[in-house]
């Protein structure tokens, strides 16, 4: 099978430091929320505005890097990055420690990670293109998503685990460490790296507006616009309600930090699924049609979760909106990065991919704000039921038209 060859070397010990940085990120599954929740006793509006604030900061930190970073070796940058992240981390059981720990630092280390999160992605994406030739973006993209989603799965149980029996601190070192052998794989790829375009202005300062190429590149590209639209208000929706969910049940609802790692662990197998059909459902139908399906499908599942109610069945109920939810973004994903990918020219791709993920990430934190404040007034379950309803109508913003320069069939 084409997806089985191997990509070489390089791409190996890349794979294995998203691999093992994955496996750390989603052991400390919502590790912020459950340590505001659990230790320091926080409510709803607190938690949504912790995590949004630290999206919001790092971001606007993100802005100046992006541009910084497309003119600069790209190994360097992932590697600073990862052990950014990691000393970050370490900070919390130091002050855990000390008794010292309060939600002011949680935002500090959200605020650090969030910035190296969007760093690491920009330039991770046009190392990943200056790696492979074409024909291997789909199965290289492919394969960090089967491995994301295989994380996913067994991340959150066995960080609920530990959790419960080591400690609210030991998924955050369990993390950090992730993060500095994530470095470690990335230096072991070697010095080559081949710079698809000269530097402009190497000696320059970074400049936010220099950024801009991105978003005008974005918003110019025909099949790229509506995706780009569609993405930010998905993933902003759906990221708004998850700090919802998690006070509603772990506290209102009475479930365990274990049962509620578990209650987003078994979908994630959908997502494994998903990554993996992806690939021949795209050769058999087109991208283009692949992204209108699954697009469209993974938008009707999450009005769900405003019905989950306590004991099994609430438990049942989440897993299966979950699985759904899953299946069809690791259809999507996929598919989606290698489309963004093919669409930008190699000399735009950081700051392209830097743009996008600082307007998700700045979306993401308002909306989880103003979902705080909506919960506050009517109650977890509603915001969660509101946005669930706002979802069925993201389909309307996928590229339901092809045009002269399109996604097409990928080999």
């Amino acid at each position: 099978m084409a997806g089985g060859r191997s990509l070489g070397r390089r791409f190996g010990w890349l794979w294995a430091a998203y691999a093992v940085s994955s496996l750390g990120t989603w052991l400390a599954f919502d590790a912020f929320s459950l340590i505001a929740v659990v230790v320091l006793h926080a409510g709803a509006t607190e938690v949504s505005l912790l995590a949004a604030s630290g999206l919001a900061v790092g971001a606007a930190l993100a802005v100046p890097l992006g541009a910084w970073v497309e003119f600069r070796p790209k190994r360097p940058v992932m590697v600073a990055a990862d052990l950014i992240r990691c000393a970050a981390l370490l900070s919390l059981p130091v002050a855990f420690a000390l008794d010292a720990l309060d939600l002011g630092q949680l935002l500090l280390v959200s605020v650090a990670v969030a910035a190296a999160d969007i760093t690491f992605n920009a330039a991770s994406g046009a190392y990943l293109k200056s790696l492979l030739p074409p024909q291997d973006l789909l199965v290289a993209n492919g394969r960090f998503e089967a491995t994301m989603w295989t994380a996913t799965a067994l991340g959150p149980p066995l960080g609920g685990a530990a959790f419960g029996m080591l400690g609210p601190m030991a998924t955050v070192l369990a993390n950090a460490a992730s993060f500095l052998l994530s470095a470690l794989g990335i230096r072991a790829i070697g010095d080559a790296e081949r710079q698809e375009s000269p530097p402009d202005s190497p000696s320059e300062r970074p400049r936010a507006r220099d950024l801009r190429a991105g978003w005008r590149h974005l918003l110019a590209e025909p099949t790229l616009r509506p995706l780009f639209l569609n993405t930010v208000l998905v993933n902003s929706l759906i990221m708004a309600s998850a700090p919802l969910l998690a006070v509603l049940m772990l506290g209102r609802l009475g479930f365990a930090p274990w049962q509620y790692g578990l209650a987003f662990a078994v979908p994630c197998l959908g997502g494994l699924l998903g990554s993996r059909l992806s690939r021949r459902l795209t050769d058999r139908h087109g991208s283009h049609r692949i992204l209108l399906a699954a697009g469209t499908l993974r938008a009707c599942w999450p009005v769900g979760l405003a019905f989950v109610g306590p004991g099994t069945p609430g438990l049942l109920l989440v897993m299966a909106v979950e699985f759904g939810l899953i299946t069809c973004a690791g259809v999507f994903n996929p598919v989606l990065a290698t489309s963004r990918l093919e669409l930008t020219p190699p000399d735009r791709v950081t700051r392209t991919l830097a743009s996008w993920s600082i307007s998700t990430r700045t979306a993401t934190a308002a909306t989880t704000a103003l979902w705080g404040w909506l919960a506050a007034l009517t109650g977890p379950r509603t915001a969660i039921a509101v946005a669930g309803a706002l979802l069925l109508a993201t389909p309307l913003l996928l590229p339901w038209h092809e045009h002269a320069q399109r996604v097409g069939t990928l080999k």
